[in-house]
């Protein structure tokens, strides 16, 4: 066994032993216990909470617990700060754990769908980051391990996850503060009790809110160039225009050999594809949006891989690739 496989052993057992050790004694980690702490510690007390965080974060204890506990001992503005820098330490450190113990297997091991996932995945970069982080799909813990399995540029993921996180630690700083306050019977309490209720009301709208910016979640994209290279090598990739039959033959055109069914005709009209349903198919439109639109519907019915092209027919154009106005008309170049 070479050195590198025994490291990676001796991690990944040392990473299961103290999960396990966390999971048995999580009861010891209450807000009397931090507060004690916290208290010995004195000036180095920040350090030692933001340590406690990013450690608990891999192994996966509760962070609900301590960014409450951390707005009850810190205050709301110190306390969002350390919350925060502890939940973006060791959401790091669980993603480059898992990126050292497994990304190389799960690089060669993964195909078919769960190979489309991590090319959509990836292809977003930070965009999904953020997405995953404001619309909380996945438990916190697991999604930074997870995450660590893609190719995700690790300066994308320390960024996108800080500030993204930063509405949700806020809210659940102020919240733990109002509480202490509560308890000690501090002045102000029905203002301070109110404006954690609006942070936290801001904090269920904002899932919400991306949704309806971005309704379905990221799919595997492949820019214009890319479509054109593997076209000319002779790929079978079926190219699925969703635009009106009128913008297909328009001014614009379309790209040479694409098959043409309107976004609004698409959900009656799947079953004339079935032939093409374990090929990959490539969906074209004016813009990502309605592409992802047309994804999400041929997923729904079972195509194993669908793909969106990048910006579309206006990027096609812009890179001066050939199109046609009608099936069987010369191929042209233009620019937009």
């Amino acid at each position: 066994m070479n050195q590198k496989k025994l490291i990676r052993l001796l991690l990944l057992f040392t990473l299961i032993a103290g999960t396990g050790l966390a999971i048995t004694f999580r009861s010891e980690l209450n807000a009397a216990s931090l507060e004690q702490w916290m208290q010995e510690a004195g000036p180095a007390a920040p350090f030692i909470f933001i340590a406690i965080y990013a450690l608990g974060c891999v192994l996966f204890l509760p962070g609900s617990v301590l960014t409450l506990a951390g707005g009850a001992l810190f205050g709301p503005v110190l306390g969002t700060l350390y919350n925060l820098t502890g939940a973006t330490a060791g959401a790091v450190l669980a993603f480059l754990t898992a990126r050292y113990l497994a990304s190389e297997w799960v690089e060669r091991k993964t195909e078919g769908r769960l190979k489309q996932i991590m090319n959509g995945v990836e292809s977003e970069g930070w965009r999904f980051v953020a997405f995953v982080r404001l619309v909380p799909l996945f438990p916190f813990n697991l999604l930074n391990y997870a995450l660590g399995l893609t190719r995700i540029k690790l300066a994308h993921y320390v960024v996108a996850s800080y500030f993204c996180m930063f509405p949700g630690a806020l809210a659940y700083t102020y919240l733990g503060y109002a509480g202490r306050e509560a308890l000690k019977g501090a002045e102000g309490l029905i203002q301070k009790g109110l404006l954690a209720l609006g942070l936290l009301a801001l904090v269920v709208f904002i899932p919400r809110f991306v949704r309806r910016m971005h309704p379905y979640p990221p799919y595997p994209m492949m820019s214009t160039v890319e479509l054109k290279r593997r076209l000319d090598r002779g790929e079978a990739i079926v190219v699925l225009d969703v635009r009106s039959t009128a913008e297909f033959t328009g001014e614009i055109g379309h790209i040479p050999g694409a098959l043409n069914i309107g976004m609004e005709e698409l959900p009656g009209r799947v079953s004339e594809l079935e032939k093409y349903r374990n090929r990959q198919v490539a969906i074209v439109c004016h813009t990502d949006k309605r592409s992802a639109k047309a994804a999400n519907i041929l997923r729904d019915t079972g195509f194993s891989t669908v793909t969106v092209i990048r910006g579309g027919m206006k990027q096609w154009h812009r890179n001066g690739m050939p199109v046609e106005k009608e099936k069987g008309t010369d191929l042209f170049y233009k620019k937009m």
